[in-house]
């Protein structure tokens, strides 16, 4: 393929971060490069509304938790308010579901925090350049959920489980849940555990955070 025409100014991208440390981290090692210049900062969704109508970025890097919202839901907003910006999601964490919402909204890609911060750099730097990255790790799972070749969160579980979630769902512990269920406790504690497993949850507010988010829930 031939390659793309070289840019005739820098990337100009808006930092969406709460945390200032973080932030100016990112800027002193985003702006070493002459091809890259943050343009905008904002510490929350209201403010990077602001400052994309304002500077119109090239790319938008945006934490997914920000104080007044989950950065992965506004992406589809960033992208109307500036059509021609790619939206590079930052997140402490990663998850396939995670990875899947983001392409599934229109966003270039995932990057974890914990990845250096020459990492960084090159993620910006191939979004810019039309790319899509996401980490490694997530990269396959999101594909297979994408083309449907990976079930979604949830399709594996039994009838019995799926009761399991509903009740987790209404706030039931796992005591109570064996009793609603009318099973003995370690019973209770397996089909919870089971839940957790085929959720990719490691905790039960996990379990139903997730849940909700792909539906399974009310």
């Amino acid at each position: 393929m031939p390659s793309s025409p070289p840019r005739s100014r820098p990337v100009r991208i808006l930092l969406v971060e709460d945390h200032d440390m973080v932030a100016e981290a990112i800027c002193l090692a985003l702006e070493r490069s002459p091809a890259l210049e943050i343009v905008g900062r904002a510490a929350s969704l209201a403010s990077a509304r602001v400052e994309a109508r304002r500077y119109e970025p090239d790319l938008v890097l945006m934490d997914r938790r920000l104080p007044d919202g989950d950065g992965v839901s506004a992406i589809a907003e960033m992208k109307a308010l500036v059509p021609d910006a790619r939206v590079l999601i930052l997140a402490g964490e990663g998850s396939a579901s995670v990875a899947v919402r983001v392409a599934e909204a229109g966003g270039a890609g995932l990057i974890l925090k914990a990845s250096g911060l020459s990492e960084l750099e090159d993620a910006v730097r191939r979004v810019a350049a039309g790319e899509v990255v996401f980490s490694q790790d997530l990269l396959g799972d999101v594909l297979g959920r994408l083309t449907g070749r990976a079930p979604r969160p949830g399709a594996k579980l039994t009838p019995r489980e799926r009761e399991t979630l509903d009740l987790l769902g209404e706030g039931l512990t796992t005591a109570d849940i064996s009793g609603r269920l009318g099973v003995a406790l370690n019973t209770g504690r397996n089909h919870v555990q089971r839940v957790l497993e085929k959720l990719g949850a490691r905790s039960q507010l996990e379990a139903v955070t997730i849940a909700r988010r792909e539906g399974l829930l009310q």
